[in-house]
């Protein structure tokens, strides 16, 4: 199976290249959904993160309250780097695990792991070809007003905690523009997938 990274910015339309990339058959998981499950309760992320911050990231229910951890960290980045190395070795192991799990369900497949700090954390070196969604910065921070309500001010301060678009572009093996339509996108990720596909057959031949 080839591993694929897919990777890109807050408000670049990563998410919608993921589709695409899903229903032209590739196994396809956000990496949200598996942050979520190593923080549920009882599970080992959430413990590491009672014990390096307090039960004040905690519900009433026991759930861990992710807007207020999350306001929390954006404002602190010693804080949000803690966080990031005590969640993100476990959120590496469960996308790994799903992606053995895939392989031997589909050896000639693709697999693609949507993650946006895929670079950030390092785990962008486990894949076999790593995809950065990127788009013009004027279309990210109006798509990030528009999509979440903020104000200008609060999506340029967004943004500018991530890494720069241009950074994680020098990692790319293949780059995707989600500046122009929905179809111009839809055709670039076709184009590729299509590269993607060759590889995958070529390794399993």
């Amino acid at each position: 199976m080839l591993r694929v990274g897919l990777t890109g910015s807050i408000a670049v339309g990563k998410s919608y290249v993921s589709g695409v990339l899903a229903e032209l058959g590739c196994r396809v998981v956000d990496a949200d959904v598996l942050a979520r499950r190593v923080v549920e309760p009882g599970a080992e992320g959430l413990r590491r993160i009672i014990e390096a911050f307090g039960e004040w990231v905690l519900k009433p229910d026991g759930t861990l309250d992710r807007a207020a951890v999350s306001a929390v960290i954006f404002k602190d980045p010693p804080k949000r780097e803690l966080i990031n190395s005590l969640l993100h070795p476990l959120i590496i192991a469960e996308q790994d695990e799903l992606l053995r799990r895939w392989e031997v369900e589909d050896p000639r497949g693709i697999g693609v792991v949507d993650a946006a700090l895929m670079i950030e954390s390092g785990g962008h070196a486990r894949f076999d070809r790593l995809v950065v969604v990127h788009c013009r910065p004027e279309v990210q921070l109006e798509r990030l007003m528009r999509r979440n309500g903020y104000t200008r001010e609060e999506a340029a301060a967004r943004i500018g905690a991530q890494m720069p678009q241009e950074e994680k572009l020098r990692h790319a093996d293949f780059t995707i523009d989600t500046s122009g339509s929905f179809e111009e996108t839809r055709r670039r990720t076709e184009e590729v997938y299509a590269e993607l596909r060759k590889l995958a057959s070529a390794d399993n031949r």
